[in-house]
């Protein structure tokens, strides 16, 4: 039988809310050696993920987005809110501004065989477990699934 989301997870993850320092949440990273933090709001509920593919940005700076120039006018060959954005996680200073705000989350009752597809279809490392009310209450990683693996071998 297969186990699920809620028996492999690790319950009451590490969290931050957007306005936390991004500082802070980066040293929170390295301290607790973890590769990302679901980020959430007064009341718990998941509003995004910070990885360090997000901090990324902060090293790596940024490429002014591809353009012509066609009688003295410039025609961007990018969406420029897309550059935008970028802008903000290479400046950011809090979480908000560097984080992915478009989260994916599982159940924690759905199957551990579901969550590892989602995982490796949406290619993310950590899968936010959330109740009925969008709440974190666990956080699934890839080493829980590859840990499970070996203690089922």
């Amino acid at each position: 039988m297969s186990k699920t989301v809620a028996e492999v997870m690790t319950p009451n993850p590490i969290t931050v809310e957007p306005e936390t320092d991004l500082n802070q949440a980066i040293k929170i990273m390295a301290e607790k050696q973890i590769s990302g933090l679901p980020v959430v709001d007064g009341e718990g509920k998941l509003i995004g993920v910070i990885s360090e593919t997000d901090l990324m940005w902060q090293e790596t700076g940024l490429e002014p987005p591809p353009y012509i120039m066609f009688l003295d006018s410039i025609i961007y060959l990018q969406n420029p809110a897309r550059h935008e954005k970028e802008i903000h996680k290479v400046l950011g200073q809090t979480v908000k501004e560097v984080m992915s705000d478009k989260p994916i989350a599982i159940s924690p009752d759905k199957s551990l065989r579901e969550a590892a597809r989602l995982m490796h279809d949406k290619k993310i490392r950590r899968l936010p477990a959330i109740d009925s009310e969008g709440k974190v209450i666990g956080i699934l990683t890839r080493g829980d699934i590859v840990r499970m693996m070996a203690e089922d071998s």
